[in-house]
Protein backbone atom coordinates (compact mmCIF):
# COMPACT_ATOMS: atom_id res chain seq x y z
CA UNK A 1 0.00 0.00 0.00
CA UNK A 2 1.28 3.57 -0.66
CA UNK A 3 2.49 5.31 2.39
CA UNK A 4 1.91 8.76 1.32
CA UNK A 5 -0.99 10.79 2.11
CA UNK A 6 -2.42 12.13 -1.14
CA UNK A 7 -2.91 16.20 -0.87
CA UNK A 8 -6.13 16.98 -1.63
CA UNK A 9 -6.98 19.56 -4.01
CA UNK A 10 -8.66 23.22 -2.89
CA UNK A 11 -11.92 23.71 -2.46
CA UNK A 12 -13.49 24.95 -6.30
CA UNK A 13 -15.93 27.11 -4.30
CA UNK A 14 -14.02 27.98 -1.36
CA UNK A 15 -15.42 30.17 1.65
CA UNK A 16 -14.66 33.75 1.48
CA UNK A 17 -11.29 35.50 3.23
CA UNK A 18 -12.18 36.00 6.94
CA UNK A 19 -11.36 40.34 6.35
CA UNK A 20 -9.75 41.68 3.60
CA UNK A 21 -7.10 44.62 3.86
CA UNK A 22 -6.76 47.23 1.69
CA UNK A 23 -3.41 49.63 1.14
CA UNK A 24 -4.64 52.97 -0.32
CA UNK A 25 -1.84 54.95 -2.08
CA UNK A 26 -1.64 52.69 -5.54
CA UNK A 27 -4.38 49.94 -4.79
CA UNK A 28 -7.47 51.86 -3.92
CA UNK A 29 -6.64 55.04 -5.21
CA UNK A 30 -4.20 56.71 -7.54
CA UNK A 31 -2.25 59.04 -5.08
CA UNK A 32 1.05 58.46 -6.03
CA UNK A 33 1.43 60.82 -8.59
CA UNK A 34 -0.21 63.20 -6.37
CA UNK A 35 2.26 62.58 -3.83
CA UNK A 36 5.39 62.56 -6.69
CA UNK A 37 4.35 65.97 -7.61
CA UNK A 38 4.33 67.40 -3.97
CA UNK A 39 7.68 65.97 -3.65
CA UNK A 40 8.94 67.74 -6.88
CA UNK A 41 7.56 71.06 -6.42
CA UNK A 42 9.04 71.08 -2.31
CA UNK A 43 12.50 70.39 -3.97
CA UNK A 44 11.55 72.87 -6.48
CA UNK A 45 10.99 75.68 -4.67
CA UNK A 46 14.18 75.29 -2.28
CA UNK A 47 16.66 75.08 -5.03
CA UNK A 48 16.83 71.12 -5.20
CA UNK A 49 16.81 68.44 -7.54
CA UNK A 50 14.64 65.39 -7.65
CA UNK A 51 14.13 62.79 -10.09
CA UNK A 52 11.36 60.33 -10.77
CA UNK A 53 13.50 57.35 -9.65
CA UNK A 54 14.58 59.00 -6.90
CA UNK A 55 10.45 59.71 -6.16
CA UNK A 56 9.83 55.63 -6.85
CA UNK A 57 11.93 55.17 -4.37
CA UNK A 58 9.41 56.46 -1.75
CA UNK A 59 6.25 54.18 -2.94
CA UNK A 60 5.08 52.94 0.21
CA UNK A 61 7.11 53.50 2.93
CA UNK A 62 6.05 55.02 6.02
CA UNK A 63 5.68 59.23 6.10
CA UNK A 64 8.30 59.37 8.93
CA UNK A 65 11.15 57.81 6.85
CA UNK A 66 10.18 59.56 3.75
CA UNK A 67 10.02 62.94 5.54
CA UNK A 68 13.30 62.40 6.75
CA UNK A 69 14.91 61.37 3.67
CA UNK A 70 13.59 64.28 1.80
CA UNK A 71 15.01 66.32 4.73
CA UNK A 72 18.50 65.00 4.44
CA UNK A 73 17.88 65.46 0.79
CA UNK A 74 17.37 68.82 0.94
CA UNK A 75 20.12 69.84 3.21
CA UNK A 76 22.59 68.02 1.09
CA UNK A 77 21.36 69.41 -2.09
CA UNK A 78 20.47 73.09 -1.02
CA UNK A 79 21.60 73.58 2.17
CA UNK A 80 18.11 73.78 3.62
CA UNK A 81 17.04 72.52 6.78
CA UNK A 82 13.32 71.83 7.51
CA UNK A 83 11.47 69.54 10.09
CA UNK A 84 10.73 66.32 8.49
CA UNK A 85 7.41 66.17 10.44
CA UNK A 86 7.03 69.44 8.48
CA UNK A 87 7.56 68.18 5.42
CA UNK A 88 5.11 65.69 6.01
CA UNK A 89 2.97 68.05 6.89
CA UNK A 90 3.42 69.86 3.73
CA UNK A 91 2.84 66.93 1.14
CA UNK A 92 -0.25 65.69 3.14
CA UNK A 93 -1.78 69.01 2.96
CA UNK A 94 -1.15 68.88 -0.84
CA UNK A 95 -2.37 65.91 -1.75
CA UNK A 96 -5.77 65.79 0.46
CA UNK A 97 -5.76 68.84 -1.65
CA UNK A 98 -5.84 67.10 -4.81
CA UNK A 99 -8.11 64.21 -3.65
CA UNK A 100 -10.54 66.46 -2.47
CA UNK A 101 -10.76 68.24 -5.93
CA UNK A 102 -10.95 64.74 -7.86
CA UNK A 103 -10.01 61.12 -6.80
CA UNK A 104 -9.11 58.55 -9.41
CA UNK A 105 -9.88 55.03 -8.11
CA UNK A 106 -7.56 52.03 -9.44
CA UNK A 107 -9.65 50.26 -12.20
CA UNK A 108 -11.64 47.34 -10.76
CA UNK A 109 -11.40 48.41 -6.76
CA UNK A 110 -14.84 49.96 -6.33
CA UNK A 111 -16.27 46.79 -7.91
CA UNK A 112 -14.09 44.56 -6.20
CA UNK A 113 -15.31 46.64 -2.31
CA UNK A 114 -18.76 46.99 -3.42
CA UNK A 115 -18.82 42.93 -4.23
CA UNK A 116 -17.05 41.98 -0.61
CA UNK A 117 -20.08 44.40 0.82
CA UNK A 118 -22.70 42.52 -1.12
CA UNK A 119 -20.75 39.03 0.18
CA UNK A 120 -20.50 40.72 3.91
CA UNK A 121 -16.82 39.97 3.78
CA UNK A 122 -15.13 42.73 6.50
CA UNK A 123 -12.86 45.34 4.86
CA UNK A 124 -9.69 47.77 6.71
CA UNK A 125 -7.90 50.46 5.15
CA UNK A 126 -4.58 50.37 5.90
CA UNK A 127 -2.62 52.90 5.06
CA UNK A 128 0.74 54.39 5.47
CA UNK A 129 -0.69 58.16 5.01
CA UNK A 130 -2.41 59.97 7.71
CA UNK A 131 -5.71 59.94 9.26
CA UNK A 132 -6.16 63.37 7.27
CA UNK A 133 -6.16 61.65 4.13
CA UNK A 134 -6.75 58.09 4.99
CA UNK A 135 -10.33 59.69 6.52
CA UNK A 136 -10.61 61.70 3.21
CA UNK A 137 -10.96 58.77 0.93
CA UNK A 138 -12.70 56.30 3.17
CA UNK A 139 -15.53 58.83 3.62
CA UNK A 140 -15.88 58.82 -0.16
CA UNK A 141 -17.48 55.03 -0.01
CA UNK A 142 -19.50 55.34 3.36
CA UNK A 143 -19.81 52.13 5.10
CA UNK A 144 -16.93 50.48 2.87
CA UNK A 145 -14.69 49.97 5.69
CA UNK A 146 -15.15 48.74 9.16
CA UNK A 147 -12.17 49.47 10.30
CA UNK A 148 -9.20 52.19 8.99
CA UNK A 149 -5.81 52.21 10.48
CA UNK A 150 -3.64 55.42 9.13
CA UNK A 151 0.12 55.73 9.49
CA UNK A 152 -0.18 57.97 12.53
CA UNK A 153 -1.61 55.65 14.42
CA UNK A 154 0.94 52.54 14.58
CA UNK A 155 4.53 52.92 16.06
CA UNK A 156 6.80 51.34 13.13
CA UNK A 157 4.84 51.52 9.72
CA UNK A 158 5.27 49.53 6.33
CA UNK A 159 7.09 46.92 6.17
CA UNK A 160 6.71 45.99 9.23
CA UNK A 161 3.68 44.08 10.37
CA UNK A 162 2.28 46.20 12.55
CA UNK A 163 -0.37 47.90 10.50
CA UNK A 164 -1.77 44.76 9.49
CA UNK A 165 -1.61 43.18 12.34
CA UNK A 166 -3.74 46.09 14.31
CA UNK A 167 -6.20 45.77 11.56
CA UNK A 168 -6.85 42.42 12.01
CA UNK A 169 -7.04 43.06 15.72
CA UNK A 170 -9.62 45.88 15.43
CA UNK A 171 -11.65 44.01 12.96
CA UNK A 172 -11.27 40.63 15.77
CA UNK A 173 -10.12 38.07 13.07
CA UNK A 174 -6.34 35.84 12.56
CA UNK A 175 -4.43 37.52 10.00
CA UNK A 176 -3.76 34.45 8.79
CA UNK A 177 -7.00 34.36 7.47
CA UNK A 178 -6.92 37.26 5.60
CA UNK A 179 -6.04 38.56 2.29
CA UNK A 180 -3.96 41.62 2.02
CA UNK A 181 -4.29 43.94 -1.61
CA UNK A 182 -0.98 45.80 -2.22
CA UNK A 183 0.55 47.57 -4.68
CA UNK A 184 4.33 48.54 -3.54
CA UNK A 185 6.90 46.17 -1.88
CA UNK A 186 7.03 48.18 1.86
CA UNK A 187 3.64 46.93 1.64
CA UNK A 188 3.56 42.95 0.09
CA UNK A 189 6.50 42.81 2.89
CA UNK A 190 4.21 44.31 5.76
CA UNK A 191 1.22 42.02 4.97
CA UNK A 192 3.48 38.92 4.07
CA UNK A 193 5.43 39.64 7.52
CA UNK A 194 1.50 39.81 9.30
CA UNK A 195 0.91 36.55 8.45
CA UNK A 196 -1.72 37.09 6.06
CA UNK A 197 -1.90 36.06 2.09
CA UNK A 198 -1.16 39.05 -0.02
CA UNK A 199 -1.88 39.67 -3.55
CA UNK A 200 0.09 41.67 -5.09
CA UNK A 201 -1.05 44.33 -8.07
CA UNK A 202 1.84 46.38 -8.81
CA UNK A 203 1.16 50.47 -10.04
CA UNK A 204 4.51 52.25 -10.13
CA UNK A 205 7.09 49.98 -9.53
CA UNK A 206 6.81 46.22 -9.99
CA UNK A 207 6.31 43.42 -7.11
CA UNK A 208 8.82 40.17 -8.55
CA UNK A 209 7.42 36.90 -7.79
CA UNK A 210 7.67 34.99 -4.15
CA UNK A 211 6.53 31.60 -2.73
CA UNK A 212 3.38 31.69 -1.49
CA UNK A 213 2.94 35.52 -2.98
CA UNK A 214 -0.24 36.20 -5.78
CA UNK A 215 0.41 38.89 -8.26
CA UNK A 216 -2.32 40.06 -10.50
CA UNK A 217 -2.15 43.15 -13.29
CA UNK A 218 -5.42 44.88 -11.87
CA UNK A 219 -8.30 44.02 -9.08
CA UNK A 220 -10.65 43.97 -11.90
CA UNK A 221 -9.04 39.98 -12.12
CA UNK A 222 -10.10 39.50 -8.86
CA UNK A 223 -13.61 38.78 -6.98
CA UNK A 224 -14.70 37.09 -3.81
CA UNK A 225 -13.78 33.30 -5.27
CA UNK A 226 -10.84 34.17 -6.34
CA UNK A 227 -9.74 36.20 -2.82
CA UNK A 228 -11.48 32.94 -1.12
CA UNK A 229 -9.04 30.35 -3.07
CA UNK A 230 -6.37 32.60 -2.07
CA UNK A 231 -7.01 32.50 1.51
CA UNK A 232 -6.76 28.77 1.06
CA UNK A 233 -3.72 28.62 -0.03
CA UNK A 234 -3.81 28.78 -4.33
CA UNK A 235 -1.64 31.22 -5.69
CA UNK A 236 -2.67 33.34 -8.25
CA UNK A 237 0.15 34.44 -10.86
CA UNK A 238 -1.56 36.20 -14.26
CA UNK A 239 2.00 38.17 -14.19
CA UNK A 240 3.67 34.84 -14.61
CA UNK A 241 0.89 33.58 -16.80
CA UNK A 242 1.65 37.09 -18.86
CA UNK A 243 5.50 36.30 -19.05
CA UNK A 244 5.20 33.00 -20.19
CA UNK A 245 5.30 31.24 -17.20
CA UNK A 246 2.40 29.53 -15.32
CA UNK A 247 0.08 30.51 -11.90
CA UNK A 248 1.97 28.23 -9.01
CA UNK A 249 -0.84 26.43 -6.42
CA UNK A 250 0.65 26.45 -3.25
Amino acid sequence: MPTDTPIPDPPSHPAPPAAVLWDMDGTLVDTEPHWIAAEHALMARHGASWSHEQALQLVGSALPDSGRLLAAHLAAEAGVHLDPADIVTELIGEVVHQVSASVVWRPGALELLRELGRHGVPCALVTMSYRSLAGTVAALVPGAFAVVVAGDEVERGKPAPDPYLRAAHLLGVDPRECVVLEDSAPGVASGEAAGARVVACPHMVPIPPAPGRSRVASLAELDVAALGRVACGQVLDSLADRAGGTARGA
